[in-house]
């Protein structure tokens, strides 16, 4: 089962994100403050659940929340400061946009960045371990989900209602074919004898932090 808090404060915010391993779309992230009260029994991991059981949990959770944000960092600026910073940036920017202000921050994954002088922590697997975590991680992935399926209609041929922009071998096969679009990060390097995909992850880059 599922725990509430981490920190045991107030107004604690789990943040997770989803896309980080695409090859076209957004990085999506989204940030969460639960009540105290909050169960739901059926969340967990949004990997873990089938897409019916997300859409389901997905209004539950708007409902139930003391609020939230979601927020997509879009490909141009994954390709300019790198995916990890992209990942961090979103998830930043969600939780500026929070009201009331978390007194502390549950990050899934293991890198973050402080933001507003916020404690934090950064929790592997969190998103199995932490409510508002895998509140987040339900709403990051649903509403990027949503947002391929809407590109999708622009450029079928890749099938992103599917594949969610991910490197299938549906999706490598398509681009092999057709090229890419102004939706796939370019930083991404896909040759066509690669079978995996290649990306520069680089350091201490520095991030600014985007007050609402």
């Amino acid at each position: 089962m599922l725990s509430l808090k981490h920190s045991g404060l107030c107004y604690e915010t789990g943040t997770d994100e989803a896309g980080r391993g695409c090859l076209a779309g957004p990085v999506t992230a989204a940030a969460v403050i639960l009540p105290e009260d909050f169960q739901l029994k059926l969340l967990n991991d949004s990997k873990q659940l089938t897409e019916k059981i997300r859409e389901f949990l997905r209004p539950i959770i708007q409902e139930k929340a003391l609020c939230y944000h979601v927020t997509n960092i879009e490909p141009e600026i994954i390709d300019e400061i790198n995916i990890l910073n992209a990942s961090i940036r979103a998830m930043q920017e969600c939780i500026v946009k929070l009201n009331p202000v978390p007194d502390y921050i549950i990050v899934d994954g293991n890198r973050f960045k402080p933001v507003n002088d916020i404690p934090y922590s950064c929790i592997i697997g969190g998103d199995a371990k932490y409510l508002s975590i895998a509140a987040a991680s339900v709403l990051a992935k649903t509403y990027r989900d949503e947002h391929m399926a809407m590109l999708h209609e622009e450029y079928p041929m890749y099938n992103w209602k599917k594949n969610k922009g991910y490197p299938t071998a549906e999706h490598r096969e398509a681009i092999r074919k057709y090229g890419i679009t102004k939706y796939h990060r370019k930083t991404f390097r896909m040759l066509p004898d690669q079978t995996e995909l290649e990306f520069d992850i680089i350091e201490n880059v520095h991030l600014q932090i985007i007050n609402p």
